[in-house]
């Protein structure tokens, strides 16, 4: 029985990274406010070494429509700028010398139901992702049945992983729910 706990534990694990991942993913897709999380894939030329934004400058978000980014050298201020412009975002980044704003544009219809399907596609991925950890924990469940656990014992551990997946999914989709009203919020 001790080995089905083990296992239980392994899935909370792994349905918690699931969780966070896909939290990771939809903070990535913008929902028409601006968030310092928009400029995560921005890779900046740092004395020759590609280096994240995030390492080189401040982003902060003086209101929901704009970025402002303040680097700690001014001396690469064309190169965070030209950053942005190939990290192909959309944006047009303005730069006054000491800081580079950023204008969010409003989002379209059609773009933000765009951003609805990757909301979409990103969940199913985790939840895809969620299933394989369930027919995982589902197998070692079996092998222990195998080493002489109990009918009882390993009917128990497939109902408790089976729980443990449908709360897994039901996040997703609570998820979903949430950064699809976000992104449709005009």
């Amino acid at each position: 029985m001790e080995r089905v706990k083990e296992t239980l534990q392994r899935l909370d694990e792994g349905i918690h990274k699931c969780i966070e991942h896909t939290i990771a993913e939809f903070l990535k897709i913008r929902a028409g406010k601006a968030t310092p999380n928009m400029l995560d894939s921005v890779v900046v030329e740092y004395y020759g070494n590609p280096t994240p934004l995030s390492q080189v400058a401040n982003v902060s978000v003086p209101d929901a429509r704009t970025l402002m980014i303040k680097p700690w050298e001014k001396s690469i201020l064309q190169e965070i700028e030209k950053a942005i412009i190939n990290a192909n975002l959309g944006f047009a980044p303005q730069n006054d010398g000491e800081t580079i704003r950023i204008n969010v544009p409003a989002l379209t219809e059609e773009r933000r139901i765009e951003l609805a399907k990757s909301v979409k596609a990103e969940a199913e991925n985790s939840k895809v992702s969620i299933r394989s950890l369930r027919k995982e924990a589902n197998e070692e469940i079996k092998e222990y049945a195998k080493d002489g656990l109990s009918e009882d014992s390993a009917k128990d551990g497939e109902d408790s992983i089976q729980n443990k997946i449908n709360a897994g999914i039901k996040r997703v989709e609570d998820l979903i729910e949430i950064k699809e009203a976000e992104i449709m919020k005009i």
